[in-house]
């Protein structure tokens, strides 16, 4: 008698091989994902999470005065109390100054600058100041700005910096330039113009 042996498939090579092509699937699968990741990366895609900033230029009017019926600077102490000049070292001022549109106070007032500077450099020429320009009128009303930094006020331009703001200006992160519109020594009375650069959400 003549055995005859058929050699079938066996279902266990089938499962071998539908497993390695599975698995060079998945590698291949994931290898090609991490090159596209690489990719995208590699030309700012994590830009694509991060909120888009806005950039805004104002530029704004401060009247500051001592003196007049409309006086809005006063001085609350230094080393003569009260009666000590701004032109000393020491000398805190308290303000709350008309903020318009143009240099000229007959414009359109939008805002008062309110808050404090302080004669913090020992010859007298300049200034460390902290206020908020608070919007009362114009496009951002209700808004306001923090504003804080040095001012040497010899200087025909000075820089300071924008820490923070409300309403429109939420988030704010920005720069100004200060310069002397109008003087009047005699009187202690200043137009100071604001340009202000900020980036903000």
């Amino acid at each position: 008698m003549i055995n005859k042996q058929t050699n079938k498939p066996s279902i266990f090579n089938f499962r071998s091989i539908k497993s390695m092509a599975i698995s060079n699937l998945l590698t291949f699968t994931n290898s090609l994902l991490l090159a596209v990741l690489a990719i995208l990366c590699s030309n700012g895609f994590p830009n694509l999470f991060k909120p888009q900033s806005n950039r805004t230029n104002i530029v704004i009017y401060v009247h500051d005065y001592f003196t007049g019926e409309d006086a809005s600077a006063i001085t609350v102490g230094g080393r003569k109390g009260s009666e000590s000049s701004v032109l000393e070292f020491g000398t805190l001022i308290v303000v709350d100054d008309p903020v318009t549109e143009g240099p000229r106070i007959e414009s359109r007032e939008i805002g008062r600058a309110q808050g404090m500077y302080i004669n913090s450099q020992s010859d007298g020429k300049g200034l460390y100041m902290v206020f908020s320009v608070i919007f009362t009128g114009g496009e951002f009303r209700g808004s306001s700005l923090e504003i804080q930094g040095s001012d040497l006020f010899t200087l025909k331009e000075r820089e300071f910096g924008v820490v923070s703001g409300t309403g429109f200006f939420r988030f704010v992160k920005g720069f100004g330039i200060m310069k002397t519109e109008n003087m009047d020594l005699v009187h202690l009375r200043a137009v100071i113009k604001l340009n202000i650069t900020v980036k903000h959400y």
